[in-house]
């Protein structure tokens, strides 16, 4: 069965809207776990508009599933990797000021800097997945870099799917064979929901975690979270 990973950024968005605690992020995560989530992400980004670093380190403290902690690999963030050491750390190649993640790594151009970062990673403990387009040439590269897993970058087949989701999700499938012939093992997120959800996990072979966080979120508000969670996890039966 394919992992839900839930990703409560916007829960940390809208604690920081007041400046105070409500909701409570390390309560949101417990209770999601309960709920049914098979782990916890968080991206936490240089400016803390969303998660804050000590978050991160909180969060260490209570999940028990899973803590896959996305970023960019800055100074900053490997230091707080050094720290907390999550289960996964998922790899994201976002600018500062992104206002979300819009694009894979190009595993051609960085392989040696992402292989430095994933050998220090690795022993440290986490495993590591990096945040790919599904392009053939990058998931052939990525191999180079020692990577556990790549998460691919799902916000093109989430934008085609209505209107044709063979056509969408044709290349996402290409790629997960490929990873699949070559060892690694899959992720993927970006824009994933109850509408999209199951036919990305029918299509994709291997496919061992999504983590999604604001459609799940927005859809919380209507059918509460516990709810939604369960709602989630039997698309990726």
């Amino acid at each position: 069965m394919t992992k839900l990973s839930v990703n409560i950024n916007k829960i940390a968005t809208l604690r920081n809207a007041r400046g105070h605690n409500r909701p409570d992020v390390l309560q949101v995560a417990r209770d999601c776990e309960r709920f049914g989530a098979q782990g916890i992400t968080v991206h936490p980004r240089p400016d803390e508009r969303h998660i804050r670093y000590q978050d991160v380190r909180d969060l260490k403290r209570i999940v028990t599933t899973e803590l896959n902690v996305e970023g960019n690999p800055t100074p900053d963030f490997i230091n707080l990797v050094r720290e907390v050491r999550p289960e996964q750390v998922t790899l994201v190649p976002d600018a500062p000021d992104a206002i979300t993640s819009n694009a894979g790594w190009d595993t051609i151009e960085h392989q040696i800097y992402l292989l430095g970062v994933v050998t220090e990673l690795k022993a440290l403990g986490c495993r590591v997945s990096i945040f790919l387009d599904p392009n053939p040439a990058m998931v052939k590269a990525a191999v180079g870099t020692g990577t556990d897993r790549i998460e691919l970058y799902t916000e093109a087949y989430a934008q085609q799917f209505h209107a044709d989701p063979a056509a969408a999700i044709a290349p996402y499938r290409t790629a997960a064979i490929l990873a699949q012939e070559l060892g690694i093992g899959l992720n993927a997120g970006h824009d994933l929901d109850l509408d999209n959800l199951a036919y990305l996990k029918q299509n994709l072979p291997g496919l061992e975690e999504v983590s999604i966080g604001h459609a799940l979120i927005c859809d919380a508000l209507y059918f509460g979270l516990e709810n939604t969670i369960q709602l989630y996890r039997r698309q990726l039966v």
